[in-house]
């Protein structure tokens, strides 16, 4: 008799946890959909013609810096980097994309330096949070500084990418964009926001929707944080552990595999931040997973040009695959040399322990570094 009592704990107990990942789950595609609503915010705002910034790259260093900017604005690396397949597909030359699809890299990094500061109240959890997130930041421009020199002189990726284009292109449509299935998952809720925001008002229709998508990144983040401090105990932190945390070869394997998932490195590297944050893994662990995220999204670009058939075809895989080349081979490069490796991670904790000094700091450098610089440097380069 005196069991019955601990089986009526225990069962509430498995019932609470159960309760608490749905929840997490929920939340989790809620994170997604508010990405997505944001993007089509910006659409949206923009009437739809974001990809008319891409017409100022008049040479690598403006097409690095419209990458940058233009992700930055979408915030989503998979819609830029589709742009700009389609856009090879009309005629723009892939040494001018190739700059843009670097720039896209890191201007992509910024969804998830936003979701770090979901955690600003609390500065310990803020600066590993920050630290996590910019870690993607420092070595995304360490590898644009590494790889476009090199590609400006000798062309090496659009030569590789070329090169295996013509091997893989054939007269049929490749089209196998149906696998995407993010998008009609996370329509419902990007339809019943939009059609909010259209209620409210539809002059600013398409601000709100930006808006709405901003408050449920930091609402789902907040939550998610506190729900995986309680649950990531026991066997559910072994699992997390297994899959990302065990080494670095598993943590690159699982942040590719979840990106291709996905289809989208700002939702996958967003998700760790409140992971880091909350001290469930440390910096270091998070770190390759990041660069698996880099190697993962570049399926969003392959999907985009395989819908391309005709004489274009072969330029707008060759673009995909030097998103691909450039990715794995900045990861296997940087991660790989011990020297090299330990410099995004250096940088990442030193801003990190500013920023949660000084909280204006992590918002003038999210300001700065995506917005403003990279605007001045564009003004600048027409002037001259």
């Amino acid at each position: 008799m005196t069991n019955a009592p601990e089986n009526v704990t225990d069962k509430n107990h498995t019932f609470k946890t159960v309760i608490q990942w749905l929840t997490i789950a929920v939340l989790v595609y809620l994170l997604i959909s508010s990405v997505g609503m944001i993007g089509a915010g910006f659409k949206g705002a923009t009437k739809g013609q974001a990809s008319d910034l891409f017409q100022f790259a008049t040479n690598p260093f403006t097409g690095l810096i419209i990458g940058i900017l233009a992700t930055a604005m979408i915030q989503s690396s998979s819609t830029v980097t589709s742009i700009i397949v389609g856009l090879v597909a009309g005629g723009l030359p892939v040494e001018t994309a190739v700059p843009m699809i670097m720039g896209a890299n890191i201007g992509t990094t910024i969804t998830n330096t936003i979701v770090s500061l979901g955690h600003v109240r609390k500065k310990k959890e803020f600066r590993r949070a920050f630290a996590s997130a910019t870690v993607h930041d420092f070595f995304n421009v360490m590898a644009v500084a590494i790889f476009l020199p090199i590609e400006i002189f000798f062309h090496p990726l659009s030569k590789v990418g070329g090169y295996f284009a013509e091997m893989f292109v054939g007269g049929e449509n490749m089209s196998v964009k149906g696998l995407n299935f993010i998008k009609p998952a996370t329509k419902p809720v990007i339809d019943l926001f939009t059609n909010i925001s259209n209620a409210i008002s539809e002059n600013i229709a398409y601000y709100l929707l930006i808006v709405f998508g901003i408050g449920i990144i930091f609402l789902a983040i907040t939550v998610i944080g506190k729900l995986l401090k309680k649950l990531m105990v026991g066997r559910a932190k072994v699992i997390m552990h297994n899959a990302i945390g065990k080494g670095p070869v598993t943590g690159i394997f699982s942040g590719a595999v979840i990106t291709v998932l996905v289809q989208s490195s700002s939702t996958t590297t967003s998700l760790m931040v409140p992971l880091a944050g909350t001290g469930v893994f440390r910096l270091k662990q998070i770190y390759p997973f990041t660069l698996g995220a880099n190697i993962g999204t570049t399926i969003t670009a392959l999907l985009a040009a395989t819908a391309i058939s005709g004489e274009t075809a072969v330029f707008a895989l060759q673009i995909a695959l030097v998103h691909l080349i450039y990715n794995t081979s900045a990861v296997l490069l940087i991660y790989g040399v011990k020297n090299l490796r330990i410099i995004p991670i250096r940088g990442a904790v030193w801003l990190a322990r500013t920023a949660s000094e000084n909280k204006m700091i992590a918002l003038l450098y999210i300001v700065g570094v995506f917005f403003i610089l990279p605007g001045l440097l564009i003004f600048i380069t027409n002037q001259l």
